[in-house]
C-alpha cells in the first residue's frame, strides 16, 4: 500500500510493508515487511527486510541494513549496518553523510558521521559524533566520543568519552578515556592515557590526569 518502485527489481520482495519509495536498480530489493523507507540509488537498502523509517541516498548506502531510523547519504555510507530489533545497540538511529561514512557499522547506534570515511571502522560503538574527513576513522567499539576536524581521534579504537576539536586532535589516542583536546594537533601525542586536557599542546604519550596549555 502506498509503495513506489522505480528501477529494475526495486522493492522486489515486498509483501507487507507500506509507505516505501525505491528509486534505482535493486533498491529495497529484499524488503518484505519494512515500512516508510526511502531508497535512492542502485542497491540502496538492498537487504532491508523489516527495518522502518530508513533513508538511503547513494550507491549501496545502507546495503545490508536491518535496523531502523537510519539515514545514509553518500556511496557506501552505513553499507554494513545490520542490527535489527529494538534498542540503540541494534544498528538504529545512525546518521552518515559522506563517502564511506560509518561504512563498517554493524550494530552500533546513535552515531553521527559527517565527512568521507568518518567513523569508517566503527562496528559496535554507539553515541559517537565525527565531523570531518576520516574523523574517528579507526573507532570500532569506543562510545560517546566527539571528534570535530579532519582526522581528529583518527586512531581511536576502544576509547570512550573523549572530545577532540581541531585537525588531528587526539590523533594517536587508541584506548584512552575522558580526554579533551582543543586546537589543531592538540593531544595528538596521547596514546592510552586518560583524563587529560590539552589546549594548543600535543601532550605526552601515556600520561594521565594532566593539563597542558600552549
Amino acid at each position: 500500500t502506498d509503495n513506489t518502485a522505480i528501477g529494475y527489481f526495486a522493492l522486489h520482495t515486498l509483501k507487507l510493508g507500506i509507505g516505501n519509495t525505491a528509486t534505482g536498480g535493486k533498491a529495497l530489493y529484499s524488503t518484505f515487511g519494512g515500512s516508510y523507507n526511502t531508497a535512492n540509488g542502485y542497491g540502496t537498502l538492498y537487504n532491508n527486510s523489516y527495518g522502518d523509517y530508513n533513508t538511503a541516498n547513494g550507491f549501496k548506502a545502507l546495503l545490508s541494513n536491518k535496523g531502523s531510523y537510519n539515514t545514509a547519504i553518500g556511496s557506501y555510507a552505513l553499507q554494513a549496518n545490520t542490527g535489527g530489533g529494538p534498542g540503540v545497540n541494534n544498528g538504529n538511529l545512525n546518521t552518515a553523510t559522506g563517502f564511506n561514512a560509518l561504512c563498517s557499522n554493524t550494530t552500533g547506534g546513535l552515531n553521527t558521521a559527517t565527512g568521507e570515511n568518518a567513523l569508517y571502522g566503527n562496528t559496535t560503538g554507539f553515541g559517537n559524533t565525527a565531523s570531518g574527513s576520516r574523523a574517528l576513522h579507526n573507532n570500532t567499539s569506543g562510545n560517546n566520543n566527539t571528534a570535530i576536524g579532519n582526522i581528529a581521534l583518527f586512531s581511536n579504537t576502544g576509547g570512550y568519552q573523549n572530545v577532540a576539536c581541531g585537525t588531528s586532535a587526539l590523533y594517536n589516542n587508541t584506548t584512552g578515556l575522558h580526554n579533551t583536546a582543543l586546537g589543531d594537533g592538540a593531544g595528538s601525542e596521547l596514546t592510552t592515557g586518560s583524563n587529560n586536557i590539552d589546549i594548543g599542546n600535543v601532550g605526552v604519550a601515556g600520561e594521565s590526569n594532566t593539563m597542558r596549555f600552549g
